[in-house]
C-alpha cells in the first residue's frame, strides 16, 4: 500500500484549503444573494411594516403570515424585509465611505510622507484610542440620533482601519523598484495607482470591506438593541430583538427571525473575505 510522500502531502494541503475557500465563498455568495433579493423585493410586495392590526395581536405563523405578527399586530415578515434592507443599505454606505476616505488618506500619507503623513497618523491614532461604539454614540448623541447620525458615526469609526492597512502596504509598494522605474520614466501617478498600487491593495480592501459590513450591521443592531440607535416604529433588526423580549415565552418566533437574519448576514460576509491574503 503506497503512501504520499511528505512533499506531496505539503502540496495537497494548500490545494484542499483553496478548494474549501472557493466553496465557502460560493455558498456565501448564494446565501447573500438570497438575502439581498429578500431585502429588495420584500418591501415592494409586502404590507406596510408600520401598519397595525390590534385584533391579530401576537398571531402565530401561518401560510398568510409565515413569521406571524408582533405585539401590535404588525407583519413580522414585512418588518424583517424592511429591516434587512435598512441594514444592508446603511452598512454599504458606511463601508463605501470609510473605504474611499481611508484608502485615499493612506495612499496620500505613504506617497507624500513628511508632515502630511505625520498629521494623518496623528488623527488616526486619536480614533484608534477611542472605542468604535463610543464614536458612534458621540455622533448619534450630538445629532439627536437618526439614520444619518448612524451613517456618519460608523463611517468615522471605520475609516482608520483602511487608512492604517493601506498606508503600510502602499509604503512598501511605492518603495519597490518597479515604481521607482515608473517614476524615472515619468509615467505619472495614474499609472502607478492603476498598475502597481490597485492590484496589490485590492485583495486587502476586499477583506476589509467584508469585515466592515459585518461590523456595521452588528453596530447598528447593537445600538438598536440598547435603544440608543434608531427609534420605533422604524423596522430595524436590533430593535426587533429588543421589542420581542417581553414575549419570548409566548411568541418565540418574534426574536428568532431577526437573530437568524443577523447570523446569516454575519456568516455570509465572513465567508466572502479572501482568507488567502491573511
Amino acid at each position: 500500500m503506497t503512501t504520499l510522500s511528505e512533499p506531496m502531502r505539503a502540496t495537497a494541503r494548500p490545494a484542499r484549503r483553496s478548494r474549501a475557500s472557493v466553496l465557502t465563498r460560493r455558498v456565501s455568495t448564494v446565501l447573500l444573494g438570497g438575502l439581498v433579493l429578500f431585502a429588495v423585493v420584500g418591501p415592494l410586495l409586502l404590507a406596510d411594516p408600520a401598519a397595525q392590526t390590534l385584533d391579530r395581536y401576537l398571531e402565530a405563523p401561518s401560510l398568510a403570515e409565515p413569521l406571524g405578527r408582533d405585539e401590535y399586530g404588525r407583519s413580522v415578515l414585512s418588518r424583517l424585509a424592511h429591516a434587512t434592507r435598512l441594514s444592508l443599505v446603511l452598512a454599504t454606505l458606511c463601508v463605501a465611505t470609510a473605504l474611499v476616505v481611508g484608502t485615499a488618506a493612506g495612499i496620500l500619507a505613504a506617497w507624500r510622507g513628511t508632515w502630511v503623513d505625520t498629521i494623518l497618523r496623528s488623527v488616526s491614532e486619536v480614533f484608534v484610542a477611542m472605542p468604535a461604539l463610543l464614536v458612534v454614540l458621540l455622533v448619534a448623541a450630538t445629532a439627536d440620533g437618526g439614520v444619518w447620525a448612524l451613517y456618519v458615526g460608523i463611517a468615522l469609526a471605520q475609516w482608520v482601519e483602511y487608512f492604517r492597512v493601506v498606508r503600510a502596504r502602499a509604503a512598501v509598494v511605492l518603495a519597490s523598484p518597479a515604481v521607482e522605474a515608473a517614476r524615472l520614466l515619468d509615467l505619472g501617478w495614474r499609472h502607478v495607482v492603476r498598475r502597481h498600487l490597485w492590484p496589490d491593495l485590492r485583495p486587502l480592501l476586499t477583506t476589509l470591506a467584508s469585515l466592515g459590513m459585518v461590523t456595521s450591521i452588528l453596530a447598528m443592531s447593537t445600538l438598536g438593541f440598547v435603544k440608543v440607535g434608531l427609534e420605533p416604529p422604524r423596522a430595524e433588526l436590533g430593535l426587533m430583538v429588543t421589542e420581542s423580549f417581553p414575549y419570548y415565552d409566548v411568541a418565540p418566533w418574534l426574536s428568532l427571525a431577526p437573530v437568524t437574519v443577523l447570523f446569516l448576514l454575519t456568516v455570509c460576509f465572513l465567508g466572502l473575505r479572501r482568507t488567502e491574503t491573511a
